[in-house]
């Protein structure tokens, strides 16, 4: 690149950053209530949208399903502002009585996001509700797959924001997508969002910058011996099959009890999939879902008739999805990566026991510190998986698509954003949130009453 250009790409950038900066300086002044409406319209505002959205995304990706993105833009809006709505987010947050801390929240300015073409709506709509949260301001640089779409979400919630009387620019979108600009706005901004493939959060994390980035997603699904298959079999297609497969949190691999394979594999074939066991057909597959190693990113997001065709396989149109019995081979080894298609590779175990370490040596090949999936009534199980698996969540008895990201059913903070932990080479292990993107001072005061142990006491365990 010529210093010409380079001159000319820092300047373009550095225009963003010049008009953030100004509009969150007036709007880290609002109160509470005013910045939880500017909260609320950005999810409104996707929710009141979610069919015009959900199509631009489908068509100018190639990813996805109309009917489940519909779902995602209406149901990620809907419990994101629920998860939001009444936290304190501004001045004094906490008063610890026992302690003597006080704790004060302040932003932290200008948040960049790198946003993905795999979530290209509810994305942006996420990090633009978690920066206004605490105050702070944004720019959004979209995948280049996804110009379009997360353009046009941006621009309905800052119509909508200019009706509160908020300040201009607090939310930005790159209008020239590139890596040049990208990696200048991640080095100018205060705090980068990252979240999509590792090379782009890889670059996050060199920016200079505090960043907060996502890992490999490769979900491991384990299925007990004590629990209701017609229950559980349901649960996991459909979480395999949402937005055609496409979601990190998504189930990739099915690790069951040998004893009831021929009960499972038939529930399986009950709710819509074809079962590949043909040597042949597992071959067809490899070489079309798998390429030097890595997936075919032709296959993401894909139909499974697709998918099936591109490997020469017939399948009607009632069929949802394609199950893959796998063995320990180092033939058939491709299979326990992430498949980001309605394919799921189903294993065998003998006790629960080697069931965790199927789990294990899977997520030690692609995906460590991602999710892991239970479905169990053994309290004892699915603390043990908990326990020896290196993952940040373990989504017990859900759909982990839609329930490792939060629910109005589990406790995990809503968000489209899902740290991994050192495992994952993140700096957080759990799902991204307003909390992330505060700065906090912290008061203490002199606890006169406060005892001091004893040299006995304070040697002795």
């Amino acid at each position: 690149m010529s210093e010409k250009k380079a001159a000319a790409d820092n300047k373009y950038i550095e225009g963003y950053i010049e008009r953030s900066r100004k509009a969150q300086e007036t709007f880290e002044k609002l109160t509470q209530e005013e910045t939880d409406r500017a909260v609320m319209v950005a999810a409104r505002t996707v929710f009141d949208n979610a069919e015009e959205l959900a199509a631009m995304a489908v068509e100018e990706s190639g990813m996805g399903n109309y009917e489940d993105k519909v779902a995602k833009n209406k149901g990620k809006a809907r419990v994101i502002w629920n998860s939001l709505k009444n936290r304190k987010s501004k001045g004094i947050i906490e008063t610890n009585e026992i302690t003597g801390i006080i704790k004060i929240a302040k932003p932290v300015g200008v948040v960049a996001a790198i946003t993905p073409c795999t979530n290209p709506i509810v994305t942006p709509m996420s990090n633009i509700m978690f920066a206004l949260k605490g105050g702070n301001s944004i720019i959004i640089t979209p995948n280049h797959r996804a110009v379009g779409c997360s353009t046009r979400t941006v621009e309905l919630i800052n119509k909508k924001l200019a009706t509160l009387g908020m300040p201009e620019d607090l939310v930005q979108i790159i209008d020239q997508q590139s890596r040049e600009n990208t990696r200048d706005l991640i080095t100018a901004a205060d705090v980068v969002i990252a979240t999509g493939g590792m090379g782009m959060v890889k670059a996050a994390y060199s920016s200079g910058k505090p960043a907060l980035g996502v890992g490999a997603g490769n979900v491991q699904c384990i299925i007990d011996e004590n629990v209701n298959f017609e229950e559980a079999i349901p649960k996991i297609v459909a979480g395999r099959i949402f937005d055609n497969g496409i979601i990190c949190s998504g189930e990739q691999s099915v690790i069951a009890p040998e004893k009831h394979m021929y009960e499972i594999i038939n529930e399986f074939k009950n709710n819509g999939a074809y079962v590949v066991k043909n040597k042949k057909e597992k071959e067809a597959l490899l070489e079309a879902m798998f390429i030097d190693g890595n997936m075919n990113k032709q296959i993401a997001g894909k139909s499974v008739q697709i998918v099936a065709k591109m490997a020469n396989i017939q399948l009607s149109e009632e069929i949802k999805l394609m199950v893959i019995e796998v063995d320990d081979s180092e033939e058939e080894k491709m299979f326990a990566k992430e498949k980001m298609c309605p394919v799921l590779s189903l294993y065998k175990y003998k006790n629960f026991k080697e069931g965790v370490e199927t789990a294990k040596r899977n997520l030690d090949y692609e995906g460590k510190g991602h999710s892991v999936c239970i479905h169990s009534n053994s309290r004892e199980n699915i603390e043990y998986a908990g326990q020896a698996l290196s993952v940040s969540r373990i989504v017990v008895n859900q759909v982990s698509a839609t329930g490792a990201g939060g629910s109005f059913f589990n406790g995990l903070a809503p968000t489209n954003t899902l740290g991994c932990g050192s495992w994952g080479n993140n700096s957080i292990s759990e799902n991204l949130t307003y909390k992330h993107l505060i700065n906090i001072s912290r008061i203490a005061y002199h606890m006169e009453g406060n005892s001091v142990p004893t040299e006995k006491e304070l040697w002795t365990i």
